[in-house]
C-alpha cells in the first residue's frame, strides 16, 4: 500500500485509509506532519523521497467509537465524529417524513 500512497502524494490525489486502530504505522508519520524536505517540495514516504503535490490529502477512517490517539497524532490531525445519536437520527427521520407528507410546512421552519 505504500506504493499507492506514494503515487497519490506525487499526483495530488486524496488517499483514504480505512479501519485504523489506535496505533498508526510509522510510514504515515511524515505525511501527517507534512515533514517536507528540499524547500517543501519533497517528502519521505517509506524509504523513498518523492515530490509532494500541494493538493495531496490524507483521510484516516476508524470504526472505533472513542479512539485514543497519541497527543502528537491528535495535534497533526482533525477528528470529525460522524456518529449519529438516537435523538439526532429521530429528528432527521421526522423531518424527512414531514417533508414528504407535508412539504407546505417546510417554509415554517
Amino acid at each position: 500500500y505504500v506504493d499507492v500512497i506514494e503515487q497519490a502524494v506525487v499526483s495530488g490525489e486524496p488517499v483514504l485509509i480505512e479501519n485504523l486502530e489506535e496505533t498508526i504505522e510509522p510510514v504515515i508519520d511524515p505525511l501527517l506532519g507534512r515533514h517536507t524536505i528540499k524547500k517543501g517540495r519533497c517528502i519521505k514516504v517509506g524509504d523513498k523521497e518523492c515530490y509532494f503535490h500541494p493538493d495531496f490529502r490524507l483521510i484516516l477512517h476508524t470504526k472505533l467509537a472513542n479512539p485514543h490517539y497519541k497527543p502528537e497524532i491528535q495535534a497533526q490531525t482533525t477528528l470529525i465524529n460522524f456518529t449519529v445519536t438516537r435523538d439526532g437520527l429521530e429528528d432527521q427521520l421526522l423531518a424527512e417524513v414531514v417533508n414528504l407528507e407535508r412539504p407546505d410546512l417546510e417554509h415554517l421552519k
